[in-house]
């Protein structure tokens, strides 16, 4: 962006952070991890909640919860050993007394509070022995009446070695230069005036010093205007910035694969059954974008068992037929497993090896691996995050599929889709959920993507039928298990735990094998968890398939990509610990048959109020994007996606389940910015996502 206005006066993002008071080498290199390194930094690291400490309240008026600024003086100071040694101090202001507690204190402390000394203090108030008290409250001498604030006290993202107070000093210099520095507001006015929201210097002061008539409320709840501005503002530069990686990636060219050829006919000739109305149309979208000679990036969604996998071997046999070589990706080796289980069987018989490349190959097995997929005698690699090593090399990629997208980082994926580049260009890229995105995430964290939805499940599908049972019944589980058995149905019992450990997990679900051992002595019982060797999964697996077991103990290891149709009762212990989308990915695991299915939500009591909903949504619908909406709803944009690893919907103020009714307005000022103000487009992007994230979502 320039330096320079119209107005000559320097612009706030050419201004270093060292133009601040206090801001020196070391304070610059401690504030970097929180985004800044310039002035504008500075205003858009935005609060994330605010105190009230613009009123004095009466001690007499309080009430437990609150968090109030109260003035008094010290009745009585005594230091009291009994479990914890700590310092009690009484004051009382004529309508009340209260106490204040301080665990740890010196003795000049002690020495402060005599009586008669006059405080001011701000803390929450709790229900103590006797009367109301404040632990650890902020507190200062009063030899004057009381100094109270003017505006309500912002708490901002903090790292470490960076305090708040810190923090609300650096804005308050940030906040004084704006009246001689310029702040271009990038976003041009007009297109504001119609949502009634306030100019950009305006939200920023009012986000950042709010006035004491302020709104808390609406403020708490981003709701207030101010927050809606600049919450629209982060919106549209998140678009902008995958509308950017989009019009980048079509600057390349891409392999042109013509239509369905023989590999497909066959394959299809080959299946016991016909593709579903949907799955055709997503094809058909596919193979059309493989002909237009530019890179294609399509996500394809499709609900549990809606058929994804075969409408992306059916893209692969038409880029093999056109000479190109295919790398599918899946996050988990049971997954990939899984994908190299159906290709295998689908692309073999018909004379293309199809390859494995995953972490756990001996070193030899690797370098033969390797070998092949360089030398194109592999024409299709499966595999994990394998694929995309520095030392895997293709012969000539035309096509990359990756499953479970979500789950990959940003540059894990791109890495495997330079696996393809050559001479600007880039190999198709096809990119396959499970988990259903809702409109507002799609619009916003994938607007660089075109969308296919899978909306139709195969004929025959029977919706599962949910339960939610206390674990003090857990007896009438084991009976209800008992009965399937006998009838000649088979049963998964999953087994979670909080803690990610995988040898916790196996535990677990070794003391649950015994349980039931012993409940069914009759029954046939496999374990499946994420300790075991591929090949020991794999032997289990095949066996649970082949109906040799009939009870299947795992952990949530078999989330995604098993298919057993006659497998038709899911039990899954501690579902109050789950989030949605992992329980709706379980549940799918079940009713791929013909059989009506059931699935057991074991809990344990009392719940939370998120669980109770994640619970009553499962019972109430098998329908993946209403779950999807509420998952949403109760976790938010960062969670759903996993943005821990992607870099996507890191947002700083806008929240996409709140937000949603801004993103047609997004999508407008988004289109009009690329048309006719490229300058602000890039201005946009630096200010709230900043360059070293402009890959971010490039996939």
């Amino acid at each position: 962006m320039a330096t320079v206005t119209s107005s000559s006066k320097t612009t706030l993002d050419a201004l270093p952070l060292t133009q601040l008071k206090g801001v020196g080498a070391a304070v610059a290199e401690k504030l970097a991890p929180l985004g800044m390194h310039n002035v504008q930094d500075v205003l858009f690291h935005l609060p994330f909640r605010y105190q009230d400490r613009t009123q004095l309240l009466p001690i007499g008026a309080l009430q437990p919860g609150q968090e109030a600024v109260i003035a008094g003086e010290v009745v009585m100071a005594d230091v009291v050993i009994r479990k914890r040694r700590s310092l009690l101090v009484r004051i009382a202001d004529g309508t009340g007394s209260l106490t204040l507690r301080f665990f740890h204190f010196s003795q000049k402390q002690v020495q402060q509070f005599s009586r008669g000394t006059r405080l001011q203090c701000f803390g929450e108030v709790r229900r103590g022995p006797g009367m109301l008290e404040m632990v650890h409250p902020e507190y200062r001498l009063q030899t004057q009446g009381a100094a109270l604030q003017d505006t309500l006290t912002p708490f901002y993202p903090t790292t470490e070695g960076v305090q708040q107070p810190t923090l609300r000093k650096l804005t308050d210099q940030a906040l004084a230069l704006l009246d001689k520095h310029d702040l271009v507001d990038l976003i041009p006015v007009s297109m504001l005036t119609e949502a009634a929201l306030p100019d950009l210097v305006s939200a920023l002061k009012i986000v950042h010093r709010p006035p004491p008539n302020a709104d808390v409320n609406a403020l708490m709840d981003g709701m207030h205007p101010a927050l809606r501005r600049l919450a629209l503002e982060e919106l549209v530069a998140h678009r902008l910035g995958l509308r950017l990686l989009r019009v980048e990636a079509q600057k390349n060219a891409a392999p042109m694969i013509s239509p369905a050829g023989k590999l497909a006919t066959n394959i299809l000739a080959s299946l016991q059954f016909q593709l579903t109305g949907a799955q055709q149309r997503v094809l058909d979208e596919v193979l059309q974008d493989m002909q237009t000679g530019e890179p294609m990036l399509r996500l394809v969604q499709g609900d549990v068992g809606a058929g994804k996998t075969i409408v992306a071997a059916l893209a692969a046999a038409q880029a093999v037929e056109a000479g190109f070589q295919v790398a599918l990706m899946a996050p988990t080796e049971i997954l990939a497993e899984q994908h190299l289980l159906n290709f295998t069987e689908w692309f073999e018989p018909l004379g293309i090896s199809v390859g494995w490349l995953s972490g756990k190959l001996r070193v030899t097995q690797r370098r033969s691996a390797i070998e092949a997929v360089a030398m194109g005698r592999e024409r299709i690699a499966v595999g994990t995050h394998a694929l995309f090593q520095n030392d895997v090399e293709f012969e000539n990629l035309g096509l990359a599929i990756i499953d479970e997208q979500h789950r990959f980082g940003v540059h894990q994926r791109m890495a495997l889709r330079n696996k393809g580049a050559n001479d600007n260009t880039l190999p198709h890229q096809l990119i396959m959920t499970a988990t259903p995105i809702p409109r507002t995430l799609a619009m916003t964290a994938y607007a660089d993507l075109d969308c296919s939805i899978i909306d139709e499940l195969p004929p025959g599908r029977k919706p599962v039928t949910t339960v939610a049972i206390e674990t003090t019944r857990r007896s009438e589980v084991v009976a209800g298990v008992a009965k399937a058995i006998t009838e000649g149905r088979q049963v998964y019992w999953v087994c979670t735990l909080i803690e990610e450990s995988e040898s916790l997990q196996a535990e677990a679900a070794e003391d649950t094998i015994a349980m039931l051992d012993e409940a069914l002595p009759n029954a046939r019982i496999g374990l499946v968890h994420g300790r075991l060797k591929s090949r020991d999964k794999d032997a289990i697996m095949q066996a649970f398939k082949s109906k040799e077991l009939d009870l299947l103990v795992a952990t949530t290891v078999i989330e995604v990509g098993v298919d057993v149709p006659n497998a038709s009762l899911m039990i899954i212990e501690n579902a109050e610990r789950l989030g949605l989308s992992q329980l709706h990915q379980l549940r799918g695991r079940v009713g791929r048959g013909s059989a009506q299915s059931s699935c057991v939500l074991l809990y344990q009591a009392p719940l939370s109020q998120n669980a109770k909903e994640r619970i009553s949504i499962m019972r109430k619908t098998n329908d993946g994007f209403k779950i999807a909406q509420k998952d949403l709803e109760i976790r938010g944009a960062g969670e759903v996606l996993g943005t821990r690893q992607t870099g996507l919907a890191e947002f700083r103020i806008a929240e996409l389940g709140r937000d949603s009714d801004l993103l047609d307005d997004v999508s407008d000022i988004a289109d009009i910015l690329l048309a006719s103000k490229p300058a602000n487009v890039r201005g946009l992007i630096r200010r709230w996502i900043g360059d070293e994230k402009k890959d971010y979502g490039g996939v």
